[in-house]
């Protein structure tokens, strides 16, 4: 069985929907605080997966996720880099996408950063997104995707050395964020480490679409459209 672990941190706050959606996929998961694997950081031996989920980690001070960011990169850089070379896959969603970035864990000299919505504000909605031709393990056999996102600072700005790096986009029209080039997800060179600003995790079970009701229970789908997401991960090990 793949062994996830889910990295917990000061308000980290969707680690539970997230978990759930990796033991509905088949996987066997831990939830830990950062305090735990910063004293052993060899705990990170006995997992295939590493997920940093969503919420306010740190309560976002200075920059969204850049605390959880400089302790990983500080004081975990050997044990993650070690954790990379085995093959294994490390996912951030929203806030844990933010701290992939500012990490340097999707690649160290990476030319952007999440910043700001144009509004200033939080901004919750659901967004439709197209997955790019990419390496991206999490994306195998997924051409569209229909998710909520919940952030403030969610826009992508900078640019990519190497275009296959980007593995998810609004689709045109429907990025809330003003995201540069419609950028919502992006992996590393291996595709084996993922960022996304939106929610799979929010989405595995038809009646979360926000119309579920609206459609008739012969046309709903088995799963939510996040689910496939969190089946790749559990089947990439078999």
């Amino acid at each position: 069985m793949t062994n996830i672990l889910i990295l917990r941190s000061p308000g980290t706050n969707c680690d539970l929907e997230t978990a759930y959606a990796f033991e509905q996929a088949g996987g066997k998961v831990q939830r830990l605080h950062i305090n735990r694997v910063l004293e052993k950081p060899e705990l990170l031996r006995e997992f295939q997966v590493l997920c940093l989920p969503g919420g306010f980690s740190f309560g976002d001070d200075i920059s969204a996720g850049k605390i959880l960011a400089n302790l990983l990169k500080n004081r975990l850089s050997g044990a993650l880099q070690k954790f990379k070379d085995a093959g294994n896959l490390i996912l951030g969603i929203g806030n844990g996408f933010q701290v992939l970035l500012k990490s340097g864990l999707l690649g160290e000299q990476l030319p952007a950063t999440l910043t700001w919505n144009p509004s200033g504000v939080f901004t919750t909605q659901w967004v439709r997104l197209r997955a790019e031709d990419s390496q991206c393990v999490f994306l195998r056999g997924v051409e569209s995707l229909y998710l909520p996102i919940a952030h403030a600072q969610g826009r992508f700005a900078g640019r990519l050395a190497h275009s296959e790096q980007v593995a998810l986009k609004y689709v045109p029209g429907d990025n809330p964020d003003g995201s540069q080039d419609d950028i919502a997800g992006i992996c590393d060179a291996t595709g084996r480490v993922f960022g996304l600003m939106p929610h799979p995790e929010r989405y595995i079970d038809p009646s979360q679409h926000p119309h579920w009701t609206r459609i008739a229970p012969k046309e709903r789908p088995r799963f939510g459209d996040g689910f496939k997401l969190f089946q790749n991960v559990i089947e990439y090990f078999r």
